[in-house]
């Protein structure tokens, strides 16, 4: 089997859902072409795992201060650009094509009259599920962005619908948690506002991962080169996490047990959705803005959920290489008796 893989390189959420995906494709003897788009080619890191990978502009939203800006976001594409990378695009001799909410591949793929699987959080967003922050803008952008044939979503919890538990690495558990330690990413969020805000917590010391790395001057604060080994080596020992609210980071937090706070971008639909996700589950905390009172608060709350996942990447290979049969409620409910949801005690 040949696949064609298309993933939205904006953020890093849809890259570490790949490279679980990437590691599955391969243990299942396919071979997989990946394409990413969606930032500039020189911020991507650690991409060994996609062997021979291509680059693509693409498109993607522009942020500023931890807010999505649709005018700067149609002022930066490259609409010339983004045409002659969809209709160069080859893809025949493919057996499957996968999208995560990559543009390029979804458009071509609809140009051409090819099927596209759509794998990703965005797919659920055809279903009931907690939806906030909508307007006839974001609505529009989710539906067009990257239409698919079929689009599999992913989510903490069904919610009644069709739709599957995250795509993650499982991982083992720590032995012990530094109960002080906090990971922070808030990439779209001002470095120096951050550092600032968290200084005055001195009891507590803070990993802050950020594409713009600036000395903090304080002994509790620590700021931080992008770096999966890296960030994921802290996070293992850590207590909680602090960061905006995209899907992927917070399902790795969920199935490892750590505390989640959560300050969703402003005008973006899907993490203000996560936020209220998080909120109703009661899987975690948020905050609308950057608010000292509301991150103590957090920081000497000691209660978190652990959420033990099923391999969903697995279950995908296989359905992939059993020709894509239709999976039925009782499939789906299958898969999610598998979850197993505790409330614990840091």
């Amino acid at each position: 089997m040949r696949i064609f893989y298309g993933v939205q390189g904006t953020g890093n959420g849809h890259i570490t859902r790949a490279r679980v995906m990437a590691k599955e494709l391969y243990q299942a003897g396919i071979e997989v072409d990946f394409q990413f788009t969606g930032r500039q080619f020189d911020k991507y890191f650690d991409m060994e795992i996609f062997n021979g990978y291509r680059l693509k502009h693409g498109l993607t939203f522009s942020v500023n201060k931890g807010e999505v800006s649709y005018l700067d976001t149609l002022i930066t594409a490259k609409p010339i650009s983004f045409i002659k990378d969809v209709s160069q695009l080859d893809l025949t001799g493919y057996d499957v094509v996968l999208c995560d909410f990559e543009p390029v591949t979804a458009w071509a793929a609809k140009t051409h009259g090819v099927p596209v699987i759509g794998i990703g959080h965005q797919y659920a967003f055809q279903y009931k599920i907690p939806r906030e922050g909508g307007d006839p803008i974001a609505e529009t952008v989710m539906k067009l962005f990257a239409p698919v044939t079929q689009g599999i979503g992913l989510h903490w919890h069904h919610f009644g619908q069709p739709i599957l538990p995250p795509v993650i690495e499982l991982k083992e558990k720590p032995e012990k948690l530094n109960t002080s330690k906090i990971i922070v990413y808030l990439p779209f969020e001002d470095t120096r506002t951050v550092i600032d805000l968290l200084q005055p917590f001195k009891q507590f010391e803070f990993h802050i991962y950020t594409p713009d790395v600036l000395p903090s001057n304080y002994n509790n604060v620590m700021c931080k080169a992008l770096s999966r080994e890296g960030f994921q080596a802290d996070l293992l020992d850590s207590a909680g996490v602090i960061s905006n609210a995209g899907f992927e980071l917070l399902s790795e937090a969920l199935q490892m047990g750590k505390k989640i706070l959560v300050k969703p971008l402003h005008s973006q639909m899907e993490q203000i959705s996560n936020a209220a996700a998080i909120k109703q589950l009661g899987y975690g905390h948020s905050m609308n803005e950057l608010e000292p009172k509301v991150i103590e608060h957090w920081l000497h709350d000691n209660n978190a959920v652990l959420i033990n996942y099923p391999n969903t990447a697995k279950i995908l290979v296989d359905w992939l290489q059993k020709g894509r049969p239709e999976m039925n409620a009782d499939d789906i409910e299958a898969i999610w008796n598998q979850v197993d949801v505790t409330h614990v005690r840091l």
